[in-house]
């Protein structure tokens, strides 16, 4: 079996968000640290080289394949910020409404800075990603 790549390991948050090339980068990765802490209630863990995460959820999916991920998690790529959170659908869409500037993927939202977004949505994404994946998946 495949090792997954993106697993929970003890790489500190800190140092990897200092490694971020850009200042504004590196600021708005500290705001969303905070963001993130606040709204979960889950210390920030690395997943993977590169994805700060909060809690976690084990899922199984029907092919069989089952795996460790975070509940909401995000990363300061070098082109935009990568967002993590609940897969595309009606409540989502609905939710990214007055968000401000962004893209968007089957999982993630991308944003260039947090200047362009509205904070209180992203506390409310953030919220109902965690309460969807805790309902889909769980802990047993």
């Amino acid at each position: 079996m495949i090792e997954p790549k993106m697993k929970e390991n003890d790489t500190s948050v800190v140092e990897f968000i200092e490694s971020v090339e850009s200042d504004k980068k590196k600021a708005d990765a500290y705001q969303l640290l905070e963001i993130f802490e606040e709204v979960t209630g889950y210390p920030a863990k690395m997943w993977g080289p590169s994805i700060i995460g909060f809690g976690s959820y084990h899922y199984k999916y029907a092919s069989g394949r089952e795996g460790d991920a975070p509940l909401v998690a995000f990363s300061p790529r070098k082109a935009k910020i990568s967002l993590y959170l609940v897969y595309e659908g009606e409540e989502r869409d609905a939710l990214l409404e007055g968000f401000g500037k962004h893209t968007k993927s089957k999982a993630c939202i991308y944003v260039n800075k947090l200047a362009d977004i509205n904070i209180d949505v992203l506390k409310n994404l953030i919220q109902h990603t965690m309460e969807t994946y805790q309902k889909l998946y769980p802990n047993e």
